[in-house]
């Protein structure tokens, strides 16, 4: 059955083709396997919950007649705005409107979230523009700059909230813009297409516009809400849409609520962040977290930008999925918000999920994955301008910058084949992590550090979970050892100078990041013909003469690697071109919203090739015992370049398989 939606219709009908609904709700409550629901452009003020699921071989389609024609909004015009004070104007809105969630008196906040709890879910809009949010009235009359924000200029937009009775009172400061005749809006509702139940799988919502709702901050052991997901359910696909203005986040691919470890840290104080993590993680079996039941979405050509903790958010939820094909960009760059969740894409337990092909740039990071990392493969992507301006001071609680970062997991985690140009290339507070044929300008940072606690000078291991290859059943428990890395065919070039590394706190770790590009990093570990040899293999197993090895560092492969500009190679790299008379530059060229890069560096590669990879040259990573392989179990052979141009049987190091295909649309 085909269900017709359309706002312009003059009164609200059944559905039809002759009497559309006017809401996409309507539709939402009779759509079953196999309809599909075709919405006409307009605006549509509401929150959609889908009520029924549809089946892996009839999907329920929700479809925008016409690409993004159809806008699905959390926000309500305000046209009742009255002169206050110099630039400030102000209206009052009954608290009817907002039902049994205000966004003017829910605070941004709860765990893992480092900044003052200050700001509200609410926003407001002028122009599509979200205003910055002052902690008094006086700081809204004031209008003036947020130093932290990424766009200082604007940041002298301002808006101030309090309540009176059962009123809202929303204060503004339009710098001399007359709202009433501009387009003024304000959050209303926390959710824009989300069903409020699990289990509604198997929906697609294809070509929508969504934007400007109050969600929720969303860590990883608390219920995650973005303006669109499949709450807890399997099979979704978000294709062809564009995301922006979420107070928080805009798509959300997990996790299920669970009120006796939601925001338990936050409310209970008594565990610490970490075990609740643990805890989340255990309970999901209780939950129904299995391959069969959850997870599998596949997002894809979406267009995301200017929300502000991440552009998609995924915990547990989010396994086995596809993510691909997206462009994200402007996120958290208020720095109005902050905290340990905060980045274009932020998954934890990224179980057998791609991300493939994806844009993304300008945001606090790129792609960060936390927790159980296994599996995971970062391919094709494009990366840069990942990092604070120049001069721009760090709000508080705010993150470190980088294009990826993966956290305490124990792998196989697959990096290859990308473009990363930003200061920081990949944080590296884990083990099990294969880079391979990546083009990177910036350093390696958190290499052997970031993982555990130190508190009152007693080391306190973070360890964390690992599964059943291909599952999701937990396997074991281990703390991170570090290593088990495999570094094989990239390009590094120093591209920013490299400063003496100063010891800093960030997330409640006090560490010194690595500004210098390569390997070099690795120096001190072991490879593995001198880890193996510790086990002393040809003898029988000695518990307590071995025990230390146990808990040493892992070992590290580096091969095939080429450095420039003074980017530094591991002592233990066998085949590699090390250039140190040639200046060489990337340049990311822009025109038309197409990207290319302009560099000399295959200039200077001379005739130096290296050897194709594949998962038997990657092996296993060490804790759950899994190959480097494709989700379905198959082995991967590198000889495909970030274009999908063949490589023959041997190839030079980086992204691309000749040095024309540089120059070519990225």
């Amino acid at each position: 059955m085909v269900i017709y939606v359309n706002a312009a219709t003059e009164r609200d009908g059944n559905g039809s083709r002759e009497m559309p609904f006017k809401h996409i709700h309507s539709a939402a409550q009779i759509a079953r396997a196999g309809d599909e629901v075709i919405v006409a452009p307009g605006i549509y003020r509401e929150y959609v919950d889908p009520k029924f699921a549809g089946r892996e071989d009839a999907r329920i389609i929700y479809r925008s007649e016409k690409p993004l024609g159809a806008v699905i909004t959390g926000a309500e015009e305000v046209k009742s705005w009255e002169k206050y004070q110099d630039n400030v104007w102000v209206c009052r809105v009954k608290n009817g409107v907002f039902g049994s969630y205000n966004p003017y008196t829910t605070f941004v906040g709860g765990d893992w979230y480092f900044a003052p709890v200050v700001r509200h879910t609410g926003a407001v809009y002028l122009n599509g523009r979200q205003l910055y949010e002052a902690e008094t009235l006086e700081e809204c009359i004031k209008g003036e700059v947020y130093a932290p924000s990424w766009e200082p200029e604007y940041s002298v937009y301002k808006w101030y909230t309090e309540q009176d009775g059962d009123e809202t009172v929303i204060y503004a400061n339009f710098q001399g813009k007359n709202p009433n005749e501009e387009n003024v809006e304000i959050n209303v509702r926390r959710n824009c297409f989300m069903p409020s139940k699990t289990g509604v799988g198997y929906i697609t919502f294809s070509g929508f516009c969504v934007n400007k709702a109050a969600t929720t901050w969303a860590p990883p052991a608390a219920y995650q809400d973005g303006m669109i997901g499949p709450h807890w359910s399997k099979g979704w696909i978000i294709e062809d849409c564009e995301i922006s203005n979420s107070k928080c986040c805009g798509i959300s691919l997990g996790k299920y609520y669970d009120p006796d470890n939601d925001h338990y840290f936050t409310n209970k104080h008594v565990k610490s962040p970490t075990q609740m993590e643990r805890d989340a993680v255990c309970r999901g079996q209780y939950h129904g977290w299995l391959k069969e039941k959850v997870g599998s979405h596949i997002v894809r050509r979406c267009h995301i930008h200017h929300c502000e903790q991440a552009g998609i958010v995924g915990r547990m939820g989010c396994v086995f999925s596809i993510i691909e094909d997206n462009h994200i960009h402007n996120i958290n760059n208020m720095q109005q918000l902050g905290g340990a969740e905060i980045a274009g894409i932020k998954f934890h337990a990224a179980i057998d999920v791609i991300f493939r092909r994806n844009h993304i740039h300008h945001s606090t990071m790129g792609i960060w994955c936390d927790w159980q990392a296994q599996g995971t493969r970062i391919t094709g992507n494009l990366l840069h301008d990942n990092y604070t301006p120049d001069n721009t001071p760090l709000a508080e609680g705010c993150m470190m910058c980088q294009d990826i970062f993966i956290e305490v997991g124990h792998g196989p985690t697959l990096i290859d084949n990308n473009i990363m140009l930003s200061k920081a290339a990949v944080r590296i507070a884990t083990q099990g992590v294969a880079c391979v044929h990546n083009l990177i300008l910036g350093a390696f940072t958190a290499v052997g550090g970031g993982t555990d606690m130190l508190v009152k000078g007693v080391n306190q291991p973070r360890y964390t979970p690992y599964h059943i290859p291909h599952r999701t059943e937990v396997a074991g428990f281990m703390s991170i050892l570090h290593g088990d890395n495999r570094i094989y065919n990239n390009i590094f070039i120093q591209n920013w100078p490299a400063k003496d590394a100063e010891a800093k706190e960030d997330m409640g770790f006090t560490m010194a990041d690595n500004q210098v590009a390569g390997t070099a990093v690795f120096d001190e570990y072991p490879s593995y013909e001198e880890w193996i040899s510790w086990f002393e293999m040809e003898k029988p197993a000695d518990m307590k003469k071995l025990e230390e090895y146990h808990f040493s560092h892992l070992p590290v492969w580096v091969n095939g690697n080429a450095y420039f500009n003074g980017a530094k190679a591991c002592k233990k790299e066998a085949a590699k071109l090390v250039d140190e008379k040639n200046s060489v530059y990337v340049e990311l060229m822009e025109g038309d919203g197409k990207y290319s890069l302009k560099t000399n560096v295959y200039e200077f590669l001379e005739d130096f090739s290296c050897g194709i990879i594949n998962s038997d040259i990657l092996g296993y990573a060490f804790e759950p015992e899994e190959r480097y392989e494709n989700p379905d179990g198959s082995a991967i052979i590198f000889d495909s370049d970030y274009l999908g141009e063949h490589r023959g049987i041997s190839c030079m190091p980086g992204p691309f398989a000749c040095a024309g295909a540089a120059g070519k649309q990225l």
